[in-house]
């Protein structure tokens, strides 16, 4: 789903993963959509990001290494009134994981590499909802 060139730049998103080439990956996606991506290697960077407020919605990765999980970082912005939408993203699936995704009313989960259209789909709804 591609937004024709003229259109205006829509919401922003974090992309919060410690993979270098899937936040690049999903920067060109995002963008080639019209939403305004910003992506962070670390929970700890996008803490530190003075822009971390302004972000309708984060994609972040359940399993960051060396540092605040992607679960993590979800339980501290809801336990300080944070109810940021997230779509949580990871390489490996579980019933266990998706679980506690979903506990902590996560907007989408999706598997790495899979279905960009999904990513792209949760994001336009998150989009919608917050214009509504």
């Amino acid at each position: 789903m591609t937004v024709e060139g003229d259109s205006p730049m829509r919401m922003s998103v974090a992309i919060i993963d410690d993979d270098e080439s899937v936040c690049r990956s999903l920067v060109r996606l995002l963008r080639q959509t019209g939403l305004r991506p910003s992506a962070f290697q670390s929970a700890e960077g996008f803490l530190a990001s003075p822009l971390r407020s302004g972000f309708g919605c984060l994609v972040l990765d359940v399993h960051l290494d060396g540092g605040i999980s992607g679960l993590e970082l979800r339980r501290q912005m809801l336990d300080n009134g944070d109810l940021t939408p997230v779509i949580f993203l990871t390489a490996h699936d579980d019933s266990v994981t998706r679980g506690e995704a979903a506990r902590m009313s996560c907007a989408a989960f999706i598997r790495k590499g899979g279905d960009q259209v999904s990513l792209i789909d949760a994001l336009l709804r998150i989009e919608q909802s917050r214009s509504d």
